[in-house]
């Protein structure tokens, strides 16, 4: 008999922090690997947040804070939702967390019940399919394609319903695909909606701000959906915080109040300084990181141009995040340097091991026909790894 539980012997590793770890460690065995694995900005924190979290340290803040948030930053939130999403939240509504990812867990543990089924998008962040399924809820993976820029159509969502869904998760601007849904797609996805008025939907809108021109909607911004849409977001993304772990939620008052119940006998609140900081954060206009943005954008391009000059990549162009998730299916069954591709798990270990770029499997979003490239690195790293990349594969 195991000494562990079956709970985390049933998880999966996160795969792209295994895949981090696995950088890490062949660089320390002397390899130059190119990370282009993780979600993490490489800018640093912008200065007038750092000060902010100086003059917070210097204020003496180093007590416990309140479970769901310092008041101020609640209400730095509420306008953040007002300004930028024409969202309408109160107090009650709003829940500070250890970073978007706890709040999402957090949204999980009050809503699902066993048997529950949870509608998600593929490709899907790593993390939903393995929440869900912690909380004894049945992920249910709806198929998209490259020919579709990876969105969910309204009629496939119809399909997808069961009398045992209870809720669907997606993000946009999406990681790993960086598709972002229209106003036009997300009101078709709502229209369905409509008729199962008992199920909710979490909108994960981490990656808000970066967004290369089709603008961002909230599913919460239609009236009728309003009350079943739980918001998430926070300040790794944008504003280059993630090591801040700062997330938060706009909910029903009721799921707000529940997930304020659980995280207090889990973590209670989240850390003082980074909650002082990010009410500044939350005070500044997107425009005060929009040097982020435009950088990302030349990546992009600068990504897509030179996976066009690579036999076997099928790119479509994303809208928004700073990822590509190329179809590579073109190579299994294939054998490259004696080593035989038959997925894109194999794929992207052999890009590691040959052309010494990190990059994360589709498998783990989702979708096993696709790898997924971080551009949230130099344009001279991305310009290295990417002819790595070819030469390995030619």
């Amino acid at each position: 008999m195991s000494s562990l539980s079956d709970r985390v012997l049933n998880m999966s590793t996160s795969a792209t922090l295994a895949m981090a770890a696995k950088a890490r460690e062949l660089r320390t065995n002397g390899k130059d690997i190119i990370g282009l694995s993780l979600g993490e900005p490489d800018f640093n924190t912008p200065d007038f947040i750092k000060n902010a979290a100086i003059q917070a340290i210097n204020q003496d803040y180093n007590s416990y804070t309140p479970v769901d948030g310092y008041v101020e930053l609640k209400e730095a939130i509420i306008n953040k939702f007002k300004r930028d999403n024409g969202l309408h939240y109160e107090l009650p509504q709003i829940v500070v967390s250890t970073g978007a990812k706890q709040a999402l867990a957090n949204v999980a543990a009050t809503m699902i019940n066993p048997g529950d089924e949870v509608i998600l998008p593929c490709p899907y962040w790593v993390s939903y399919n393995d929440i869900v399924k912690l909380n004894e809820g049945i992920p249910v993976e709806v198929k998209t394609s490259i020919e579709t820029d990876f969105k969910m159509t309204a009629a496939q969502l119809e399909s997808a319903i069961t009398p045992r869904t209870k809720m669907i998760w997606y993000s946009s601007p999406c990681n790993p695909s960086g598709s972002v849904y229209s106003k036009e797609e997300l009101r078709a996805l709502a229209d369905v909606l409509q008729k199962y008025p008992n199920i909710y939907v979490v909108s994960d809108e981490i990656y808000e701000h970066i967004n290369f021109g089709k603008g961002h909607t909230s599913m919460a911004e239609f009236e009728d959906m309003y009350n079943r849409t739980i918001t998430v977001n926070g300040v790794s993304k944008a504003f280059a915080m993630t090591g801040w772990r700062i997330g938060f939620i706009g909910a029903p008052e009721n799921i707000a109040r529940a997930c304020n119940k659980m995280q207090g006998q889990i973590t209670s609140g989240a850390n003082c300084i980074a909650q002082r900081a990010v009410i500044t954060a939350m005070e500044a206009p997107a425009s005060k990181v929009k040097y982020m943005i435009d950088e990302f954008k030349i990546r992009r391009d600068l990504v897509l141009n030179l996976l066009a000059g690579i036999d076997g990549f099928n790119t479509n162009t994303p809208d928004g995040a700073f990822y590509v998730f190329p179809d590579i299916s073109s190579y299994f069954g294939k054998t490259l340097r004696g080593t035989t591709i038959n997925n894109a798990t194999d794929f992207s270990m052999y890009l590691l091991e040959e052309a010494l770029v990190a990059t994360v499997t589709g498998d783990a979003f989702g979708n096993p026909n696709c790898i997924r490239i971080s551009y949230a690195a130099s344009q001279e790293q991305i310009i290295e790894a990417i002819n790595r990349i070819k030469k390995a594969v030619s």
